[in-house]
């Protein structure tokens, strides 16, 4: 399903840096430029962040811990963010060890039965967590990050084929949040959000029902039967995406929306899961389309920070999430080489707890499963992960740069 999608090669031109001075453009050159293979420097606590995210699970169980506290709402997706971390330092096996991923762990359920526990059969989706336990569950409702999360969990497990798997529920679920101009609602209540159009295709595209596009002939209908109709409209969703656009040649949450690094790897992933990329340049009627894929990289260029590190908005300070925010765009877009990577290598590495593990936001703050997930996913989405590690000659799994998965 990963669409990468380049133009020509990774020059800068005068039009797509025609509103920035010569000096900036000189600076970020410089940047992009230098030293950009040496390997950060800096010590990968991999035993420390193993140990980090395997003993999250009894803290996310316990109401009373601050983490349990915390997450209580979005379990779902802080389970998938423990086990994409740790499936990148180890293999699936030791995953289902160390988290009790298929079988269960002590008095824990296995992951995969609570995950089914958060099913809403109510809406057709997953909810965030459930109460209840396995046995008598009952589940939040439905909504489209958490199901995302869950078939993302399930993904890992294998388990996409499980009899307790309702896929055509889920399909109906998402289908129905889709709205009249061709953006989705997260869930019942309607708010709109291009975050949510990123978890309606890769759920469908999980589900493998996602419906192409076929943009040479998009008007022809004389081969859509009643019977045959697509369970959602693509080409509209991929038109709202790009309606989402801004002049800097990022994107917003919706239609004049500030751009944002989150909304940026939302949207270029969705139309990469789309097959629409190529919109970036040619636009929907190959009118204006804000500059293509050189303005928008150009823009997430922008965000790296005297300190290596990655900021999501300009004049914001750097924080480790847009290590995957960004780069993940860069990436599928075939320009990671546009950042100085080994200065994003060094401030990651710099964010990592030498005592307990994990990755924090920034050097100094307190870890979290979050930022330990996308910090992990920047080293490997650079190249360094491998370099750095310790693993007696056993190499890193790599993640998918528009799934989020290992």
């Amino acid at each position: 399903q990963r669409d990468r999608w380049q133009i020509g090669g990774h020059a800068f031109t005068s039009d797509d840096r025609r509103h920035h001075s010569s000096t900036t453009e000189t600076s970020l050159l410089s940047m992009a430029t230098s030293n950009n293979t040496d390997p950060p420097i800096g010590h990968f606590y991999d035993a420390l962040h193993a140990n980090y995210i395997a003993a999250l699970g009894d803290k996310l169980d316990n109401p009373s811990s601050y983490e349990g506290a915390v997450t209580e709402h979005l379990r779902v997706s802080g389970v998938y963010w423990s086990l994409a971390a740790l499936s990148l330092l180890r293999d699936s096996e030791e995953v289902d060890q160390l988290m009790g991923l298929t079988s269960s762990k002590g008095e824990r359920s296995a992951i995969v039965d609570w995950v089914f526990a958060c099913y809403d059969s109510r809406t057709g989706g997953f909810g965030g967590n459930c109460s209840g336990g396995v046995d008598a569950p009952c589940p939040h409702d439905g909504h489209l990050l958490y199901t995302l999360s869950a078939l993302q969990i399930l993904a890992m497990a294998d388990c996409m084929d499980d009899e307790r798997l309702n896929k055509e529920a889920i399909v109906k679920f998402v289908a129905g949040l889709q709205n009249e101009d061709g953006s989705f609602s997260g869930d019942e209540w309607g708010e709109v959000d291009t975050r949510f159009s990123y978890c309606a295709l890769s759920c469908l595209a999980l589900l493998g029902k996602l419906p192409l596009p076929n943009w040479e002939n998009r008007h022809d209908t004389n081969s859509e039967s009643d019977n045959k109709r697509p369970i959602i409209d693509i080409y509209k969703a991929v038109q709202y995406i790009i309606s989402c656009r801004n002049f800097d040649g990022g994107f917003g949450s919706v239609p004049g929306a500030e751009s944002h690094a989150g909304q940026v790897f939302c949207c270029i992933g969705a139309l990469s899961i789309a097959h629409s990329l190529h919109l970036l340049s040619d636009g929907i009627n190959k009118s204006s389309s804000s500059g293509g894929a050189d303005l928008l990289s150009w823009w997430l260029a922008e965000r790296q920070c005297d300190s290596g590190g990655l900021n999501g908005r300009p004049e914001k300070q750097a924080d480790v999430c847009y290590s995957w925010w960004i780069l993940s765009a860069l990436s599928i877009m075939g320009r990671v080489n546009w950042i100085n990577t080994s200065k994003l290598g060094q401030f990651i590495l710099h964010c990592q707890d030498d005592d307990d593990g994990g990755i924090a936001d920034r050097p100094t703050d307190m870890p979290d499963v979050y930022h330990t997930f996308f910090g992990l996913c920047g080293l490997s989405l650079i190249g360094h992960l491998g370099k750095i590690g310790d693993r007696e000659g056993k190499l890193y799994r790599e993640v998918d740069p528009v799934f989020a998965l290992p």
